[in-house]
Order: C-alpha cells, then structure tokens, then sequence
C-alpha cells in the first residue's frame, strides 16, 4: 500500500553530475515527455514533504531547494555528504536523477527497511555484484564516515559500507519483494537513451 510523503524522511536527487557521456545536462534530458528531473522530483514528493536538489544553485532554484556540494568534483560521495549534512531528518533516501525507472514501491520499501533497521547507517540495495548507493537510504552518521574519506581523497562510496553498520538488500529478497534489477537502469548516453524510447 502506498503512504503519503513523509515528514520524518528526505528524499535528495542528486543532479549535479558531470553529464560528460551524455554531452549535455542529464538533468534536463526528456524521456516519455518529461524531463529526468521532473520525473525525479514528481517521485521524490510522492515520497517525502522534504526534497532537495544537490548540485548547481543557479540551475537548480527554480525547482526545488538546492544544496551545494561542500566537497566539490569528488562525485556521488560529495552529494551524498552534502545532502545528509543539510537533512533535518534521521534518515535520507538519496536518489540519482538519471533512474527513471525506479518505483515509489521500491523507495517506500527500502524506507521501510531502514526503519526497521535502527543500527543502519545505511540501506543499500546490491545485485550482480554491483550495489546500487544512489538509490539507497543513509542515516545522518554516514556523513562522518562520508567526510573522513573524502578530505583523504577516497571517494568511492563502496569501501565505506562496512557489513556491520550497512543493511544490505541482496538480489534475492529484492526480487523476493517483488522487484526487478531492472529498475535500476540508468541512462548515461544518447544512445542509452535513445534505446530506451524505443522499447518504450
């Protein structure tokens, strides 16, 4: 059953990529009539009353507000402290803008998971070997582990999700719960992109 946005939870997108693959703003790329950001931020409300944007203030105002990465150039880990460092709430889902297929059912589960899972500092999905830290939910302490590693010039997320503070989603209880790894497709090039709207 789906919940109404929660108070008690933000939802962060992260749109501040490089887009070099794609050779223009993913963020502002239109997939099925709407642009990737918009679909993102549709998802992210139906989720949460608290929605931030992490990237670029001047491009990101109008939408939504926006934090700024206080890391800059170190990738998905500088957004993710970023974010948690600017979140109010005890849990943070961080979501990639460029996952238009992600399901309300699967954020609002992976939520669920981290409720459940008070010990958690993160809630992160893995499947063919591959985790999935941009559609996942972090607890405000990630930030520490977070900031260490980046002012050390680490900034792979993986080597941070430590298996006794990480609740770990593998791919048989994704699908056990009636998801698809599917759904964590992302599209990083025009070619991706095309390939999609044609089996759309």
């Amino acid at each position: 059953m789906e919940q109404p946005p929660a108070a008690d939870v933000t939802v962060a997108i992260l749109a501040g990529g490089m887009s070099t693959r794609m050779g223009r703003d993913k963020a502002f790329v239109e997939f099925e009539g709407r642009t990737l950001l918009a679909r993102s931020l549709d998802l992210a409300r139906a989720i949460s009353l608290n929605v931030l944007i992490i990237g670029s203030r001047d491009k990101f105002a109008p939408f939504a507000p926006v934090v700024e990465d206080e890391f800059p150039n170190c990738g998905p880990l500088g957004g993710i402290h970023a974010a948690l460092r600017a979140s109010h709430t005890g849990l943070t889902l961080i979501l990639a803008v460029d996952m238009p297929f992600i399901p309300r059912s699967l954020l609002q589960h992976l939520i669920a998971q981290a409720i459940g899972a008070p010990n958690a500092m993160a809630v992160v999905p893995r499947g063919d070997g591959g985790w999935q830290p941009l559609c996942a939910v972090y607890r405000r302490q990630f930030a520490v582990a977070a900031e260490r590693a980046l002012r050390a010039g680490r900034n792979k997320i993986d080597l941070l999700f430590d298996p006794a503070s990480t609740r770990i989603i593998e791919q048989d209880e994704l699908q056990r719960a009636g998801f698809s790894l599917d759904v964590f497709r992302n599209l990083n090039t025009p070619e991706e992109l095309h390939a999609q709207k044609g089996s759309a």
